[in-house]
């Protein structure tokens, strides 16, 4: 069995997911798709305290880019929304192979489809046929979108309705306005090029998507495999095992890893990496936070959620990426009215140079701040790293 050091598997890992390669002088929307081509999906999410995770998933790989370029690419076709990790961009390319998952929730309807079809016979028939009429279209724009139910999250029957034809393929999203969706059919949406392809089918995606997963992952555990993809895992085991005995992905060691682990076949592994970038938390590097432990010797947690003062690190924190390693953390914060880019603070892992550290970071933070059309960088207090950062800014 091959024996690979946490080093190799790092900058292996580091490369497959396009951050070691240098970044473009001007980046164009061939970039953007060619980025989200590579990680294979790029995670969306709504947090806006710097900017959204979709863009700064960008931003580590291609430096200050314009961010109408991901909206252009879903404008033009060059991308689609689905739900292939969280929510997510997804090569246009890849439509045939999302099609089981979306016959399957086409023919397993959810339950308050099932509810509103017995509750208020034509309800969802309505919904599409004023999507098809008047589309795009948001649950607002529906003669009667229903009333939200429970939290301030909880949605009316209306945008149930608009998710679930979404999620069986019936729906794509068309745009996005002020990040909310807006749904069509999805005649209007994806080209026929792609939706008249064959669909890859169940046992066949299955194949495809750990595949996939191990190409961008290098080497992982079945769990990680089937975490990229967001696929089940008790399947996932059994697809991962059975491409194990046929030579498709490669059993490995790895030092201080005592999991089973897997490689793909074809996997380069560089002798260095010259990386830098700071890493949302919603970053394919990043969030499986599990690995990101066992692989980066760095213990990660979102915060946002956590109660201000019993908060470690911060509110939005980065990882930074120095090399092939995760050798310090930032908390920003985009304070757009007075414009200034805010770190309050700034910790270093152990073993990491301070100064080289923060010299580094500050070279990012400036980009960052160029990016977000910010005049100014305003390091806090908190943290061990936070002086150095300081005067390195």
């Amino acid at each position: 069995m091959r024996r690979l050091t946490k080093p190799q598997v790092r900058r292996a890992h580091i490369a497959a997911q396009g951050l070691a390669s240098p970044r473009p002088d001007a980046p164009n929307l061939g970039h953007v798709v060619r980025s989200i081509q590579q990680m294979g999906v790029l995670q969306i999410d709504s947090v806006n305290i710097v900017e959204r995770a979709h863009q700064l998933t960008l931003f580590s790989r291609l430096g200050p880019y314009e961010p109408d370029l991901l909206w252009r690419g879903l404008r033009e076709r060059r991308v689609f929304e689905y739900w292939a990790h969280m929510a997510s961009f997804v090569p246009i390319g890849d439509w045939p192979l999302w099609r089981h998952r979306m016959d399957h929730h086409a023919e397993v309807a959810w339950r308050r489809i099932r509810e509103l079809r017995e509750q208020a016979p034509g309800y969802v028939e309505s919904v599409y046929r004023q999507m098809q009429e008047r589309g795009p279209i948001t649950a607002s724009d529906l003669d009667e979108p229903g009333e939200r139910k429970g939290p301030w999250w909880g949605w009316a029957d209306g945008k149930h309705v608009l998710e679930w034809l979404f999620e069986s393929g019936q729906a794509a999203v068309a745009e996005r306005r002020n990040f909310t969706r807006y749904y069509d059919v999805t005649d209007r949406v994806i080209p026929a090029q792609y939706r008249d392809m064959p669909a890859v089918e169940g046992e066949d995606a299955a194949r495809e998507l750990i595949m996939r997963s191990a190409e961008r992952m290098v080497v992982a555990t079945a769990k990680g495999l089937a975490d990229y993809y967001r696929q089940p895992i008790v399947d996932s085991r059994r697809v991962v095992s059975a491409l194990a005995v046929e030579g498709s992905l490669v059993p490995v060691e790895v030092e201080g890893w005592d999991e089973p682990l897997y490689m793909h076949p074809e996997a380069t592994i560089p002798r260095t990496v010259e990386a830098r970038a700071l890493l949302n938390p919603f970053d394919p590097i990043v969030w499986f936070r599990d690995r990101t432990e066992r692989l980066y010797d760095f213990h990660y947690r979102v915060e946002i959620y956590v109660p201000e003062p019993k908060r470690v690190h911060g509110y939005y924190v980065f990882p930074f990426l120095l090399g092939d390693q995760l050798v310090a953390r930032a908390d920003i914060k985009a304070d757009r009215k007075a414009g200034v880019l805010r770190v309050p603070g700034a910790f270093l892992e152990d073993g990491a140079d301070a100064n080289r550290v923060a010299r580094e970071m500050a070279v990012e933070l400036r980009e960052m701040a160029r990016w977000l059309r910010l005049g100014e960088i305003a390091v806090g207090h908190k943290g061990d790293l936070a002086e150095t950062l300081r005067r390195a800014v």
